[in-house]
């Protein structure tokens, strides 16, 4: 017979579970956005060049499949790092260019501070209220499927509008699956930190870069 105070144990163990969950998820999250940051700084003062769709694409597809593959070892933190550290490596270029620009490093500071702003109030909204967000999980899979093709379109054909489109798109997208991701972290959705990081990782990235694309075109530079 299962009594009120089991009931209120497992609902205690579940939400401790839930805490050290979140705690070891931003945890990392933290210190990988440092690394990527850092890396990204060595690509920006050493004016490195871009390293092609292909290879970035071949590179960002590879490490996230091994991260994936070695998410429950200690493995599963190397490839983290690798992966996050290469992401920063590519991110360099895009930054310099847009630095380069005259008002360059306020489209930066910019972009990288409505990301913060964006990313902060979604995940402090999920955590608070614990809302079930697993209702957007199909939706998110098959929008950024369509947005990731469409950007290829747009990289091979050159079609600025439609490029402008796939970050209007990917922005909200990415705050979505940031929604999405938050809710299965705290509702026990999703229980590998390794895995959580990751997804809240990419959800940055893709945040921070197609701001930076709509500020630049809005801001009449590009």
């Amino acid at each position: 017979m299962i009594t009120n105070q089991s009931v209120a144990t497992t609902r205690s163990e579940g939400v401790l579970a839930s805490n050290k969950l979140i705690r070891n998820t931003y945890i990392l999250l933290s210190m990988t956005l440092l690394f990527s940051a850092l890396t990204a700084g060595i690509s920006v003062v050493m004016k490195l060049p871009s390293m092609g769709l292909l290879i970035t694409l071949a590179g960002y597809f590879g490490l996230l499949f091994l991260t994936t593959r070695f998410s429950n070892s200690a493995l599963g933190l190397l490839f983290v790092f690798a992966l996050t550290g290469f992401m920063g490596l590519t991110l360099g270029p895009l930054v310099n260019a847009y630095l380069g620009l005259p008002n360059g490093g306020q489209l930066v500071a910019m972009a990288m501070g409505g990301t913060a702003v964006i990313f902060l109030g979604l995940s402090a909204y999920a955590i608070t209220t614990r809302k079930d967000f697993s209702f957007m999980g199909g939706f998110l899979m098959v929008g950024i499927l369509v947005a990731f093709l469409a950007g290829i379109a747009a990289y091979f054909f050159s079609l600025p509008g439609l490029s402008l489109a796939v970050s209007a798109m990917f922005v909200l997208l990415m705050s979505g699956l940031i929604l999405y991701q938050t809710g299965e972290i705290v509702n026990g959705g999703e229980t590998n930190y390794i895995l959580a990081t990751i997804t809240l990782f990419v959800s940055i990235y893709n945040l921070f870069t197609s701001l930076l694309h709509l500020l630049g075109a809005f801001g009449g530079d590009e």
